[in-house]
Formats: structure tokens, sequence, C-alpha cells
């Protein structure tokens, strides 16, 4: 079983979302069992931005902060960070063009999150192509 690359960002979202939650809950938890847990297939493209996301995510939210007036990256909800700190990452740290990230990070927030946090995930990383 192959999975699109839009459906691995859906896992990702995923796993990024229960890490969070684990550690708020100061649950203990290892990363590679949380994603065996969620994409049951070995996959490159999910570890990459998992793992990615993990080891730059103060530098990611130092980013997202940067672009967003008036608010922080922890103020919004798990899943709109989850969504946002991806698309960071992709813009940042690999060579997908800036247009499927940005899309790709819309849908996603367009299921998972409300307006609001999806107007912002969106103006976070079109100001970040921009500059």
């Amino acid at each position: 079983m192959t999975l699109s690359r839009s459906e691995l960002r859906k896992k990702c979202m995923i796993i990024l979302y229960q890490i969070d939650l684990y550690e708020t809950l100061k649950t203990p938890y290892k990363i590679e069992q949380v994603i065996k847990e969620n994409i049951e297939i070995e996959n490159e493209f999910g570890k990459e931005i998992v793992y990615g996301v993990i080891t730059h995510q103060k530098e990611i939210d130092e980013i997202a902060n940067q672009y967003v007036k008036d608010w922080t990256i922890d103020r919004i909800d798990k899943t709109g960070a989850a969504i946002l700190r991806m698309g960071i990452y992709e813009l940042k740290y690999t060579d997908t063009p800036p247009v499927v990230v940005i899309n790709e990070a819309i849908e996603l927030a367009k299921k998972y999150s409300d307006e609001p946090v999806r107007k912002m995930i969106n103006a976070v990383l079109d100001k970040m192509i921009k500059e």
C-alpha cells in the first residue's frame, strides 16, 4: 500500500498533534512508535517531516511568531500549529515547490482548523515565500 504525499502530510499532522499532546500532558512516548502507529508502512517522506519539525521546532516557532501579528504559535490549536510547522519546515528545509506546500497546508487547514487559523496559516506561509 502506498500513500500519496497529501495522505502522508495528513498522517504527519496527526503524529505531530499527538506528540504535542504527549508533551503537554508529560506522557512518555517514543517518536518512532508514534510514527509506526500512524504510518503502517516504512516511509522516508513521513519520517523526514516528523523528525524535521521536531528537530527544528524552536526555529520554526520563531519564524511563525515573526509573521503572526499579535499572536504566537503556541496560542493556536494544536492541529493548526502542526499544519503551520509542517508548512514552514517544508518551505525552509525541502525542495517541495512553495505553491505545493501552501496548497497542501491550506487543504489540511480547511478540514481540521477553523477559518481564522486557516487564514493565519495562509498568511504566514505566503509572507515567508515573498521574503
